[in-house]
């Protein structure tokens, strides 16, 4: 996957797991609650590798 990708992933993933905590908070869904927060954080995770693979790219570029 490009760089670009993993951002565009985690930054959707960090979104949707957002909205699923706040309709699990809405409803009282404990488990909503706690699959938003994984999502969340993998969403995250992904936007790191993103951030890292733009970085090894950019150093290797200017060898």
């Amino acid at each position: 996957m490009s760089s670009t990708t993993d951002k565009i992933k985690g930054a959707a993933n960090e979104g949707l797991g957002k909205a699923k905590q706040g309709v699990g908070d809405v409803t009282g869904n404990d488990k909503l609650k706690a699959e938003g927060a994984a999502q969340e954080l993998k969403g995250k995770a992904q936007g790191t590798v993103g951030d890292a693979k733009s970085a090894v790219k950019s150093a290797t570029d200017k060898l």
